[in-house]
């Protein structure tokens, strides 16, 4: 089968696509796996940072990225609840989904409703379930208060914009760093959106000096003394990444002085810690897709040949939203 191949901590251009042994439902360690035929794989910000030998998991080389596909089952074992020809999305959790054919534990696998496409079930799990852990577990997003994202054009905002009205937000606000990443964050369901540069000053007016309730911070660096100056008064910054390169430091008196918050949102380390917790995330996100309360994403698909690119593009951080790549 072909798939992505890490081979040399290069960057995005040592990325290949090459042929390697598929699994096999027939082998002794199989046995109580999903046998999955890949349609299509998420492409996370993770993923570039391990190009580079720079994320905290360090696999041994060579290895295939990709924590989140989509596909349809080829074999499962008796009892799991899932049969050969669902179609379902799943989690690697770490690497491995950059493949034609990836096996997964029973618990990692879970139906894709019917009027969600590979590609755009391939950019779920990852993306939707971190949100859904920032506001409704971590952040404690109450009905009516207003979420504002940072790097809203990315995997994280377009998935916080289309989420947070679904969870009770009465209002968005998407902070974007050019004006051609405007556009993406409307159509992924912003209320409002202001560039990244002079976005304090955007915010207050915006609020009527108020603030905002909760800040969703995937970007880090620069910004982030200004995020916490945009809270309102009880307010919460929930910490998720650092795609702008630096990782900021809080001096805690600006806490103390207006009763804010900041929150870290390990969303894989509490799922580690909290068996069964993304089975319950799932159980809440799947009717509101099903049902169209909630959108799919529209992800930007890239061809398997072009799984370079797409990593790269998360790097760059020209990346337009979800980034795909489709394996067949």
């Amino acid at each position: 089968m072909r798939a992505v191949q890490i081979a040399r901590l290069d960057g995005p251009d040592s990325v290949q696509v090459v042929e390697v042994p598929e699994p096999r439902g027939d082998e002794p360690d199989a046995a109580d796996q999903v046998l999955i035929e890949v349609h299509a794989a998420g492409v996370a910000f993770p993923d570039a940072l391990l190009t580079r030998g720079l994320y905290q998991y360090k696999p041994e080389l060579p290895f295939t990225p990709g924590a989140e596909i989509a596909g349809v089952v080829r074999s499962a074992p008796t009892g799991s609840g899932i049969s050969t020809g669902d179609r379902v999305a799943g989690l690697t959790m770490l690497s491995g989904g950059m493949a034609e054919v990836v096996a997964l534990p029973p618990d990692r696998v879970f139906p894709l409703p019917d009027a969600v496409s590979f590609e755009a079930g391939a950019g779920l799990l990852f993306n939707d379930l971190t949100v859904h852990c920032a506001l409704r577990t971590r952040g404690h997003l109450a009905p009516g208060q207003t979420v504002l994202v940072h790097g809203a054009a990315g995997g994280i905002g377009t998935s916080t914009l289309r989420l947070a009205p679904a969870f009770g937000a009465g209002r968005t606000i998407a902070v974007v760093s050019t004006e051609e990443k405007i556009a993406v964050a409307r159509a992924a369901g912003a209320d409002e959106v202001v560039l990244a540069d002079g976005f304090k000053d955007a915010v207050k007016e915006l609020t009527g000096g108020r603030g905002v309730d909760i800040v969703v911070d995937p970007v880090g660096g620069d910004r982030f003394t200004d995020s916490l100056r945009s809270l309102a008064p009880g307010g919460r910054l929930l910490v998720i990444g650092f795609t702008g390169g630096d990782i900021p430091t809080v001096k805690v008196n600006r806490l103390l002085l207006n009763n804010v918050d900041v929150v870290g949102v390990g969303w894989g380390a509490w799922t580690f810690a909290h068996p069964g917790y993304v089975r319950e995330q799932w159980a809440e996100l799947e009717p509101l897709l099903a049902s169209g309360a909630v959108s799919a994403p529209q992800p930007d698909i890239y061809p398997l040949e072009r799984a370079a690119e797409a990593i790269a593009a998360l790097e760059n951080r020209t990346a337009k939203g979800k980034v795909v790549i489709a394996m067949r």
